[in-house]
């Protein structure tokens, strides 16, 4: 769900009294509180709630529920101007941006410009990995499912200009190669970039041009852009960082490379969101913009499944399939920036879908309640997460789990950065902590997945998995989609971090 790593390792905040930025605004095109049906109006009070709980300032809501549009917006675009937020206030939305990169490349296909299956070097005959044997063998649909297998966190700013994609991509041989190309399922963003850089190639023209031409403006999304230069006129949510428990506007979050646009560039509005989700659900009132063969094919056919941070069946086309107990599929995604943080996901098979868009760092506790949990899609489609039960395990079946996992990335210098996250036994459980400070609790529910908790216990909603090598042993944590690769355990001491939001990507 997340662009960066930052949501990764999110500790809950402290409840913090912001009632007073938490008045709701109903659109006009909504319906009134009073013809609402009950379960609407639940959703609207647990959002409220939540935002005042974790200081969020504003949000903007979609739901598509029994065949009607619910758009709203909570709180206020800014700390600072008190503006409502509006269904047509503009957030960036992070990596569901990865879908409507996933959606060009579906009419490309279609247009017979491009084929899932063929190698890379098909459209970039120059593409290069530190892996040499990838780079000739890895295909357009392992780009989009997320089993390229190299590191996936690659941030590299390579300026504003037109070629900023196409150096992005040059760059992608200083990028470890991880697992076997195909065979592990590990969230990449590095992937998605070279798939926009595709669509550079095939159309001639500038990533955000493209897009915008073959699936943002086709599809009416009138209050969608990829720079912040073309949002005059428009009602913008500030990104805020939260400073002693209170929100604060922090206009250093709103930069992103021009690299990263094809990867989690999109600005949009709840009411947009809403209606690319309509179309993805199948909705004849819209525009066609592929076949339903190839609209479903992007919802089926997943590659090796996992965690992030829900149990998956795998990847489509970018679509992240989630099982339920119920059986219907879960469709999938969702998106994390510096102060922008928001959920994505609908239900085919109820013929159901919800947005959210926030603008504070600490949005990513409500969107976990939200997105992640049981609650909304239980109370709105009748399904849930399949059914985890923790429970203790031994200190002689732990210790195949201590370790320090390391996980790394390469920042917007182009330099690789390090994190080490430690895990070890207590209480039938794992401690995993950084520099000494406790974190989290993973409790383990099945074989290699766990619950990841609080440190006094509280559920996160967040759930991860070990990866085995091929002798068996573990190898990996997977956590937020990503891989942190064991170490050797040694013994640490871990003291309860002191909850907050980093302000920092990471």
């Amino acid at each position: 769900m997340s662009l960066t790593r930052r949501t990764v390792l999110k500790s809950a905040a402290a409840a913090v009294p912001v009632a007073a930025l938490t008045t709701l605004t109903t659109l006009p095109s909504s319906a009134t509180t009073s013809r609402e049906p009950a379960a609407i109006g639940r959703l609207a009070e647990k959002i409220e709630a939540g935002m005042a709980k974790y200081a969020i300032p504003g949000a903007g809501l979609g739901v598509w529920y029994r065949g009607r549009e619910y758009v709203r917006g909570f709180g206020v675009t800014s700390v600072d101007t008190g503006e409502p937020v509006s269904g047509d206030t503009v957030f960036r939305i992070g990596s569901t941006s990865k879908t409507f990169t996933a959606t060009a490349i579906m009419r490309l296909v279609e247009r017979g410009r491009i084929s899932l299956d063929r190698p890379v070097r098909a459209y970039l005959p120059d593409f290069a990995t530190q892996d040499a044997s990838v780079a000739a063998r890895v295909t357009v649909r392992q780009l989009l499912n997320h089993t390229a297998g190299w590191q996936g966190d690659y941030f590299e700013d390579t300026g504003q200009g037109d070629e900023a994609l196409a150096q992005y991509v040059a760059g992608m041989t200083k990028v470890p190669q991880l697992t076997p190309l195909g065979k592990v399922f590990s969230y990449n963003n590095a992937a998605i970039g070279v798939a926009g850089r595709i669509i550079e190639v095939v159309t001639g023209k500038p990533y955000e041009t493209a897009a915008r031409e073959l699936v943002v403006d086709p599809l009416g999304l009138a209050h969608s852009r990829f720079f912040r230069s073309e949002l005059d006129g428009f009602s913008v949510a500030a990104s805020h960082n939260i400073v002693d428990g209170k929100p604060v506007v922090e206009p250093s979050f709103d930069a992103m490379p021009r690299a990263l646009h094809s990867v989690g560039g999109l600005i949009s509005s709840a009411r947009d969101q809403l209606r690319y989700a309509r179309y993805h659900l199948g909705h004849r009132d819209l525009p066609q913009l592929l076949s339903d063969r190839s609209r479903l094919a992007m919802q089926s056919h997943p590659g090796p499944g996992g965690t992030l941070f829900v149990e998956l069946n795998g990847v489509g086309v970018t679509w992240m399939l989630r099982p339920t107990a119920q059986g219907p599929t879960v469709v999938q995604h969702g998106g994390d920036w510096s102060g922008q943080h928001s959920g994505f996901l609908f239900v085919p098979q109820r013929d159901f879908a919800i947005t959210l868009l926030t603008n504070s760092e600490s949005g990513p506790s409500l969107v976990a309640e939200l997105f992640a949990d049981d609650w909304a899609l239980q109370e709105l489609a009748g399904v849930t997460n399949l059914p985890a039960v923790p429970r203790q395990l031994p200190p002689s079946r732990l210790a195949a789990y201590e370790g320090t996992y390391v996980s790394q990335q390469i920042g917007f210098d182009g330099k690789p950065e390090e994190l080490d996250l430690d895990l070890t036994a207590d209480s039938g459980e794992l401690v995993a902590g950084v520099g000494g400070q406790a974190l989290f609790r993973f409790a383990f529910y099945r074989k290699d997945y766990v619950l990841a908790q609080n440190p006094d216990g509280t559920p996160t909603h967040v759930r991860a998995n070990f990866v085995r090598g091929t002798d068996g042993q573990v190898e990996w944590l997977r956590y937020g989609g990503r891989l942190f690769r064991r170490q050797p355990a040694t013994k640490k001491t871990l003291r309860p971090a002191k909850l907050r939001h980093p302000a920092t990507v990471w």
